[in-house]
Order: C-alpha cells, then sequence, then structure tokens
C-alpha cells in the first residue's frame, strides 16, 4: 500500500519503522521543521525525519498546512502528485485541514494515545498518569475536521501501574499502536468493516502540558501528588520550590507511615535512604531530583551535594 506518513517525535517514529519493515510503501513522510535546541540553539531534526532519512524517504517539512499558509499549496500539490492510498498520521504537531485530509485514497488514519473519546487533544499519556486513570490504549481514528472526533477503527487497551511513569507507558503504547497499525493496513479496507463512531459522553480534552501543570501542590492527598511527579518523569519534570530553588523532582512513591497533623511540602525524612514530604493527606517519597542546571541525580547523590533538613518546606511561593 502506498503510504504518507506524518509524525514528528520519538513515539511517532515507532509506527514509521513497523510499517517500513511490513513492506508498505512510504511514499513521503511529513513531520514538523527543525528546531533550535540547547544552548548552542543548533537545529535539531525529529527523531521522525531522522529515521525517515536513514531509510532513505522523502521527507517534506511544510511549517503549516493551513490554507492561508504559503508553503500549504506546494506541499499539499507534492502530496497530490505522489497518490498516497492513505495517510496515518501519530503525533504530527501540525492541524492536518480538510483539503489535506481528502488527498489519500482511503484518507487519514490517526493513532491516538488514549481510549477515545477520552483524552482528545496534544498530551493524552501525562493527562492520563496525572488524573490517577487505570487503564489507557491506543485508537486507531478516522481523521475528520474535528480534534480527535473520527470513528475508530480499532482500539487496544493497556493497564496503567502504580510504578508506571511517562516515559515507561509511553514506550508501551508506541509499540502497540506501531503493531496496531500494521495489523490494520494488512488488508485494508476490508469488505463490510466500516469505524465505529466515538461515544457522546466521556469526552475529556488532553490539553497542552503548561508550567502551571509541573508545579507540585503538596496540599493535594499524597496519591494525586505522586501521579502529578511521575506524569512528567523524565521530562519536562514536575517543580517545586526549596530553599529559593527549583527543583525537578521524580521517582515518586507513596510514604507507608502515618502522619499527625501533617505540613504540606514539609520535609519529614532527609537521609540516604529516601526524601520524604508531608502532603494534604498523607505523604510522598521522591527517590531522584535536579536543580537548575545540574543533572538528574538518585537522592544519595542530590543530599550529599546539597544537605536538606528535616522540617524544611517545599513552598512555590518562596
Amino acid at each position: 500500500m502506498r503510504i504518507a506518513f506524518a509524525g514528528t517525535p520519538e513515539f511517532a517514529r515507532a509506527s514509521l519503522l513497523a510499517l517500513i519493515e511490513a513492506g508498505h510503501d512510504c511514499v513521503a513522510v511529513m513531520t514538523q521543521p527543525d528546531r533550535p535546541s540547547g544552548r548552542g540553539r543548533q537545529l535539531l531534526e525529529s527523531p521522525v525525519k531522522r529515521e525517515a532519512s536513514r531509510l532513505g524517504l522523502l521527507v517534506m517539512q511544510p511549517t503549516s498546512l493551513k490554507a492561508s499558509h504559503p508553503e500549504s499549496g506546494p506541499a499539499l500539490d507534492q502530496l497530490r502528485q505522489l497518490a498516497p492510498d492513505v495517510m496515518v498520521v501519530v503525533a504530527y504537531g501540525l492541524i492536518v485541514p480538510p483539503k489535506a485530509l481528502e488527498i489519500p485514497r482511503y484518507g487519514c488514519i490517526n493513532i491516538h494515545a488514549s481510549l477515545l473519546p477520552r483524552w482528545r487533544g496534544a498530551a493524552p499519556i501525562q493527562r492520563a498518569i496525572a488524573a490517577g486513570d487505570r487503564e489507557t490504549g491506543i485508537a486507531l481514528m478516522q481523521m475528520e475536521e474535528g480534534l480527535d472526533t473520527g470513528p475508530v477503527w480499532a482500539e487496544y487497551r493497556c493497564l496503567i501501574g502504580p510504578d508506571d511513569n511517562f516515559q515507561s507507558l509511553h514506550d508501551r503504547l508506541a509499540d502497540m499502536g506501531a503493531r496496531g497499525i500494521v495489523d490494520l493496513l494488512k488488508e485494508f479496507p476490508l469488505p463490510g468493516r466500516r469505524p465505529w463512531p466515538q461515544a457522546e459522553d466521556g469526552v475529556i480534552y488532553a490539553h497542552k502540558i503548561s508550567k502551571a501543570d509541573l508545579e507540585v501542590d503538596w496540599s493535594k492527598p499524597a496519591l494525586t501528588v505522586r501521579d502529578q511527579i511521575r506524569a512528567y518523569d523524565p521530562a519536562p519534570g514536575a517543580t517545586a520550590r526549596l530553599g529559593g530553588e527549583s527543583v525537578k523532582c521524580f521517582e515518586p512513591g507513596l510514604w507507608s507511615e502515618a502522619l499527625k497533623n501533617p505540613i504540606p511540602g514539609q520535609i519529614i525524612k532527609a537521609d540516604q535512604e529516601c526524601l520524604a514530604v508531608a502532603c494534604g493527606e498523607g505523604a510522598i517519597t521522591i527517590g531522584a531530583a535536579q536543580r537548575p542546571g545540574g543533572r538528574r541525580l538518585k537522592m544519595r547523590e542530590f543530599l550529599n551535594g546539597w544537605p536538606v533538613r528535616v522540617g524544611q518546606r517545599f513552598n512555590l511561593t518562596e
């Protein structure tokens, strides 16, 4: 099958590679333009572009596909000339307008990292973990003009364990999506098979992650704080201020001992074993942390370099 692929991050790279290994003819790979990164602000290629270049595939990098944008017309004309049977879209990061959706013979199929209609939008993995969801998955959706509103061809379910963080769940879902799209496109479309419409209830949007989302609210119950921290582990990292510095917190766990009159944000243990912090209800442990300009350190190393005492408080307004 002639496939056009649109994706940008590592999550999408797994699906591109799986489609190539399955023998599909990828006529073009669309990915976001190279972005400046790091202190030197050098242009950084997306994981999808690097993989496509390694495979010798045609790479297209328009900055927009909107009708009003000058790059849109040439990009869509080139796509029409390539005449793909289907476009597979995975975390592309740009809006795919109706004119683009109409180009492939069988339209566009999106690999979305949630069980739709829950967590439509940009950050479904982080939002599912932060909300304390116990299950998520992959939805293979026929794209339409609305944001993640199209009918679903297939879904694959995945439990979220208490030790999962963004990275571990991301990797499982990326693999699940890659295997799912290969299976769907083996004989596509199957006679008589149609995607089913999404439910009208249960719609929740996974909005982009903001700076406020990363600020730890110690007044919340320990379970909620733990879920917030692991949702952004390893990146971009949940933050809390301590001693005038913004500290990134990682590897959270639940503190097993009972607390009397906990003071939210107060450190109740700080030694070579762990750092424990009181919450609105209960407490959590932090297994690793990172100071500004430093690297992520296990708590033993972190405390060796920055003595932290019992009784200190994390305080976002400090």
